[in-house]
């Protein structure tokens, strides 16, 4: 996943991509372009776009790259798709045949919330989970999916405070007389943007890096 951000662009094409063994073929059969970037006088691109001629391949790519970072199992996919359980959990593998590191990721936490009846987020945040010995499946079912849920989320809050943090803190700013206006946090694909009315790089954009994140500011 990783190599996939490193690598920019269209994300949920490269997704679709590599879980479609067929589209990765009409991509070296130059039938379609991954990604197009358009330079003066151009208005279209010389191929069909990825993401034109298989919609529905990069559509349901998109929706995976979403939800299931945030706990979602086949079950709950097949009533967003309308089509059987066992179809949409072929999909959802095709998914994680590329991205192992992430099932692994989600099984950890599991494990986490069934041995400790929490999970932690970068700061040290904790979500506790009392009712993990004693509830039932379906409760059970629920505290796993927000086992994965939280650090995701949880995560990405840590990162907007501690850059707020930064920015309130910063020198530069106040003799300035900048002030911190607003701050939206738009969660794609594991990446925070914070925006907000000012363009630094602070020393929590390099922390965060470390930690495999990337906040723009």
């Amino acid at each position: 996943m990783m190599d996939a951000f490193k690598a920019g662009g269209d994300f949920h094409s490269r997704t679709a991509m590599n879980m479609y063994p067929y589209i990765r073929e009409a991509l070296e059969k130059k039938e379609v372009l991954l990604e197009w970037d358009p330079q003066p006088g151009e208005d279209k691109p010389p191929l069909p776009l990825l993401k034109d001629a298989f919609g529905s391949e990069r559509r349901k790519a998109k929706m995976l790259n979403f939800s299931i970072a945030y706990g979602k199992t086949p079950v709950g996919l097949s009533k967003d798709w309308r089509v059987s359980v066992k179809e949409t959990k072929k999909t959802v593998d095709l998914w994680y045949n590329d991205r192992k590191e992430v099932l692994q990721w989600q099984e950890e936490r599991k494990k986490e919330a069934r041995k400790f009846h929490c999970v932690y987020t970068l700061l040290g945040r904790a979500r506790k989970f009392p009712l993990m010995a004693q509830g039932n499946t379906y409760q059970k079912g629920h505290i796993e999916r927000a086992a994965i849920n939280t650090p995701v989320q949880g995560n990405a809050a840590d990162v907007a405070m501690c850059a707020m943090i930064q920015i309130s803190n910063n020198k530069k700013l106040k003799e300035l007389g900048w002030k911190l206006l607003l701050s939206v946090l738009i969660i794609q694909h594991f990446v925070l943007f914070s925006l907000i009315f000012i363009s630094l790089h602070l020393e929590c954009n390099s922390k965060v890096k470390r930690l495999g994140v990337y906040a723009k500011f």
